[in-house]
């Protein structure tokens, strides 16, 4: 377990790629357990490479990262999973398997993380979908649930292996303003009851101004933490 004061997620001097291409240079970030942190900014500022950086997704070449114990710089190909299993994934896509039903997308993901009783992975998918108010639709197609619904499914696939982190890209974005506020106000649940950190990326700002936490804002290849309300408004409109 880490201690409230050692940071899950530490980058130094980190260099983040976007393909082959820098996007952003000398990022320094700390994010600790209970954190609620903002990465925000224009369309191709680099916020989506940060997070496929904590996921090992993109590589890390220059500078120092490490998140939730493992160092980013040269991670073993075996030790990505590992690293995933400590993070929870939440896309603005959702991202279900849509020729499965709601249980039979979170028992994919269970088994493929190396659960292998049947009846602590039937436990477990109940768990999370009672977290996020779906437990009557675990045997609904994914096409059959609305997107606000599809979001809670993917929320929950994010919970099932009890994340430090939870990752969420753009989460809210091709949701409705009602169903977004519910979505927000699930994953502020989530971070206050269980202490589990948040890192959402947004170029919204009504969602950071209205729940406040920390503000990281990328532009002009730099992402760095901001507290001026007038610097992230000018970012976000240049």
């Amino acid at each position: 377990m880490t201690a409230k004061n050692e940071p899950l997620i530490t980058f130094k001097d980190a260099e983040i790629l976007n393909g082959e291409n820098p996007v952003i240079y000398d990022l320094d970030m700390d994010i600790y357990p209970g954190d609620l942190v903002y990465i925000v900014g224009k369309v191709g500022t680099g916020k989506t490479s940060i997070i496929r950086t904590m996921m090992a997704e993109n590589p890390l070449e220059k500078g120092f990262g490490e998140v939730c114990g493992f160092k980013l710089h040269g991670i073993r190909e075996k030790d990505i999973p590992m690293l995933r299993r400590k993070l929870g994934v939440i896309f603005q896509d959702f991202q279900l398997l849509m020729d499965r039903s709601v249980e039979e997308n979170l028992s994919f993901v269970l088994r493929a993380t190396g659960w292998k009783d049947k009846d602590a992975i039937d436990s477990r998918i109940s768990e999370v979908l009672d977290g996020v108010g779906m437990r009557d639709k675990a045997h609904k197609m994914p096409h059959q649930l609305s997107g606000g619904e599809q979001q809670r499914i993917a929320i929950a696939r994010s919970l099932l292996n009890k994340p430090q982190v939870i990752l969420a890209d753009e989460p809210t974005g091709n949701l409705d303003s009602e169903t977004a506020e519910g979505i927000l106000n699930l994953l502020l649940e989530i971070n206050k009851e269980n202490g589990t950190a948040i890192v959402m990326v947004t170029h919204n700002r009504n969602i950071f101004e209205h729940y406040h936490g920390r503000v990281f804002v990328c532009k002009g290849e730099s992402c760095e933490e901001n507290l001026d309300n007038e610097a992230i408004d000018l970012a976000l409109t240049i």
